[in-house]
């Protein structure tokens, strides 16, 4: 059994609308070329590590970098995020909320405002 990962059918049904169309000549196959992109991306490989069965590195690569400036991947999550309904749990990473050491120091150095300093409700 192949340890390479291939978006299903219906995948590449519920994103399909979010690709950009394709000007004049046949761009090379959206499912092999996300699925690399995926495959790289999961397994943290170098562009050129990934398999020859996604196509060539150089493709794969330069869709990823097309499309992410394009927005088709920021897309691709709103539109599977939207249709994912309510979630029955949600989870918070809390390494993004560490600040660095000197963050506690800005106050005393008037670098950030204090809250007081703030405009009173009427």
């Amino acid at each position: 059994m192949s340890d390479l990962f291939w978006l299903s059918d219906e995948q590449m049904r519920r994103i399909k609308p979010c690709f950009p169309l394709s000007h004049g000549i046949a761009r090379a196959d959206d499912r092999r070329v996300l699925s690399g992109i995926i495959f790289v991306i999961r397994n943290g490989l170098r562009w050129r590590d990934a398999p020859k069965d996604y196509g060539p590195h150089k493709t794969i690569y330069n869709r990823f970098i097309r499309w992410s400036l394009l927005g088709v991947f920021n897309r691709i999550l709103a539109e599977l995020a939207g249709k994912a309904g309510d979630p029955e749990r949600l989870m918070i990473d809390a390494t993004h909320l560490k600040a660095h050491r000197t963050a506690a120091s800005l106050l005393k150095k008037g670098l950030f405002p204090a809250v007081s300093d703030g405009r009173k409700a009427a």
